[in-house]
C-alpha cells in the first residue's frame, strides 16, 4: 500500500527525533523518499515554535531543505479566517505569539477578544490566573493541539492537552474548538498546496489519538511507530488500528 503514496506527512516528536536528537533511521528514511521522486513535510501539533524555528532545527539536523507545517499556523489562519484580525490572548510561547502577530492578530493581555490556548513551555502561574479568569467571562476558546504529553529524552512531559484538563478541572470550560491533529483540514490544506490527493498521501506519526486519528478522518494511509509515545500496550488498547506498525522508520525504508 505504501509504494503507491506520493506525499508522505511526517510527526516530528517521537517520530523524527526526541527532544532535538535525531534518531539515526531519520536521515535514511527522508533519503529514500528523495531517491524515488516522492515528497514529504513535516507536520505539527506542537505549537511551540514558528515553523521556521523548525526548519533551523531539522537543517542542523542534517535535513535537507525541510518544509513545517504547525497547528500554530493553522490555528491562526482559522481564527483569521472566522474572526478577522481581532484582538487574542495566547497561553503559550514569544515564539507563538509571533505566528499570530504576522497573520495580522494582535496579542492583548488585558481586553482580548478570544482566547487560545498553546504548548506553552515558558508557561507561569500569573499566565495560569488570567487565562482561567478570561476564561469564566465566556470568551470564545480555542486550542492549537490536543495532545496530553510531549516526548522528551527523560520521558513524556505535560503538553497543551494536559493544560486543557487543567482549566476544564478549575472553570469547567473545554475548548470550543482544537485546530490541529485530529482535524482533518490540516491535512486537506496540505493535500491542495502539494497537488495531491489524500489517498495518495501516508501520516506517520507516534500518537494514536493525533496522528493517526488524523490519517483516519481524513482518509489518508495511517502508519504508527513505536518510537515515541505510544507502545504496544497502548496499541492493544485501543479500538484505532492503523495501516501499518512498525518500530521506527528505519522499518519503511525497504517497503515504500
Amino acid at each position: 500500500m505504501l509504494r503507491n503514496v506520493e506525499l508522505f506527512v511526517l510527526d516530528m516528536d517521537g517520530t523524527i527525533h526526541i527532544d532535538g536528537e535525531i534518531f539515526p533511521w531519520t536521515l535514511p528514511f527522508l533519503n529514500r523518499i528523495r531517491d524515488l521522486g516522492k515528497k514529504y513535510v513535516f507536520l505539527t501539533n506542537n505549537s511551540s515554535k514558528g515553523p521556521e524555528d523548525y526548519e533551523e532545527d531539522l537543517k542542523k539536523m542534517g535535513i535537507q531543505d525541510p518544509k513545517v507545517y504547525t497547528s500554530g499556523e493553522a490555528t491562526a489562519f482559522y481564527i483569521k479566517e472566522k474572526f478577522g484580525n481581532i484582538r487574542v490572548f495566547i497561553l503559550g510561547t514569544r515564539k507563538l505569539v509571533r505566528v499570530f502577530e504576522r497573520s495580522g492578530l494582535i496579542f492583548d493581555e488585558d481586553n482580548p477578544e478570544v482566547l487560545v490556548l498553546g504548548y506553552d513551555t515558558e508557561i507561569t502561574y500569573e499566565k495560569i490566573r488570567k487565562f482561567a479568569i478570561f476564561l469564566r467571562k465566556g470568551l470564545p476558546y480555542i486550542s492549537t493541539h490536543p495532545d496530553l504529553n510531549c516526548p522528551s529524552k527523560e520521558g513524556l512531559i505535560p503538553d497543551a492537552g494536559s493544560f486543557i484538563a487543567l482549566f476544564k478541572a478549575s472553570t469547567g470550560r473545554e475548548p470550543e474548538k482544537i485546530v490541529g491533529k485530529p482535524n482533518p483540514q490540516m491535512l486537506y490544506s496540505l493535500s491542495e498546496k502539494y497537488s495531491t490527493p489524500v489517498e495518495k498521501i501516508a501520516v506517520i506519526g507516534d500518537r494514536l489519538y493525533t496522528d493517526m486519528k488524523l490519517a483516519k478522518n481524513s482518509g489518508a494511509a495511517s502508519v504508527l511507530v513505536l518510537s515515541g509515545e505510544t507502545s504496544r500496550e497502548d496499541l492493544e488498547r485501543s479500538d484505532l488500528v492503523p495501516d501499518v506498525v512498525v518500530n521506527n522508520l528505519g522499518d519503511l525504508i525497504g517497503v515504500i
